[in-house]
């Protein structure tokens, strides 16, 4: 069995990203050369472009992600000075599946929308196309306590760099947020008990503005749950995600984010399980075209997620089976076939009301979860 990795950093933003970028230098410049080259990879991102393209368009995201959350990007400065990376780089880092929309959408020239295509749009790489979430209301729930959790999937030569984030913020919240090395937060919890989760969208729509991680963090340094839905209906965003939000008595939120597209569903009792694909009218008007396989993925796994969770009545071990879940195809627990080589890299589950996440490193159906608590 291989536990997780978990760094602490605390202090102040600078210093927090400091060590961050102090404790895996040489692992943060391999993930960050490897997203940068995919993002001119015209199988990602339908546009084949040079390098220099490329930092351009990340370039152009920096003002937003200053305005949007300007102690963050000082995290981020930290990380750079201590791995000798751009800011520019990092944002790609830190943004990679949001970015690709950007990419897709947008003229490096003129960095804006590039308009209608004129040839048939390029299908989705399956690479970014992959996870599985769910929210389970306390009335749901065997003890009355609601949980948020998710599988995280990606290319299987991301797990190496899964890691727990634990933050200490010299002013604001504590939290724990399952991440990458170098990313400042993916799916998480603060001490407030206000948790977050995301599953990738495709979006034809993506635009120069603020990547999903900082959505993600910004919301941990929220107390309630409005204002953590603000952080994000209220953004430039880069591309799409669907976010789930979770607050310590069970309210819950669904939002279809789009760059410039939002759908947004209240979870007051039951289960609900989101996929990779968009499910609300004007989401899906704004959808990149995906490949069947990835379709039928997405599908059958929203599908075994919705069947796994109808009983109620949900216990932790439950949703432990949940996301080791194998169907005959493309069952919730994604293990690594050519051509696209995806995998669970990793998966989360939390327990608001108890500030508890159990997270695994790796596949949930071959490693064991680990109990932390904010």
């Amino acid at each position: 069995m291989s536990n997780i990795r978990l760094l602490e950093v605390s202090g102040a933003p600078f210093e927090m990203g400091y060590q961050h970028g102090l404790a895996y230098p040489k692992e943060i410049w391999e993930l960050t050369e490897e997203r940068i080259h995919l993002s001119g990879d015209k199988y990602w991102t339908g546009q084949e472009l040079a390098r220099q393209e490329v930092l351009a368009l990340g370039e152009a995201c920096l003002p937003y992600h200053q305005a949007y959350a300007p102690d963050l990007m000082e995290e981020l400065r930290g990380t750079s000075q201590a791995a000798g990376l751009s800011l520019t780089e990092l944002v790609i880092l830190n943004g990679f599946t949001d970015f690709i929309d950007t990419v897709y959408n947008v003229d490096p020239a003129s960095r804006v929308a590039a308009g209608p295509a004129t040839t048939a749009p390029t299908p989705a790489h399956p690479g970014v196309d992959n996870c599985t979430a769910f929210i389970v209301s306390p009335d749901a729930a065997a003890e009355g306590q609601g949980f948020y959790g998710q599988t995280w999937d990606m290319h299987a030569t991301a797990t190496p760099y899964v890691i727990l984030l634990r933050g200490k913020p010299a002013q604001g919240l504590n939290f724990l947020t399952l991440t990458i090395i170098g990313c400042v937060g993916m799916i998480g919890m603060n001490e407030a008990g206000i948790a977050i989760g995301i599953n990738n969208l495709v979006a034809g729509d993506g635009q120069v503005g603020v990547t999903w991680p900082f959505v993600i963090r910004k919301v941990l340094a929220q107390d309630n749950l409005d204002d953590a839905l603000a952080c994000i209906t209220k953004a430039r965003l880069a591309g799409g995600h669907n976010y789930m939000l979770v607050d310590t008595h069970g309210r819950g939120y669904n939002v279809e984010a789009m760059a410039t597209r939002c759908h947004v569903e209240e979870v007051s009792s039951g289960s609900l399980a989101h996929t990779n694909h968009c499910l609300a009218p004007q989401t899906i008007e704004v959808e990149r075209p995906k490949l069947p396989q990835s379709r039928a993925s997405s599908e059958t796994r929203l599908s075994e997620a919705q069947r796994l969770l109808n009983g109620g009545s949900m216990t932790l071990d439950d949703l432990f089976t949940l996301t080791r879940n194998h169907c005959a195809s493309n069952g919730v627990c994604v293990h690594p076939e050519e051509p696209f080589l995806l995998q669970s890299c990793s998966a989360a589950i939390m327990r608001p009301a108890t500030r508890e996440m159990w997270a695994v490193w790796g596949s949930p159906c071959q490693n064991e979860y680990e109990r932390f608590v904010v």
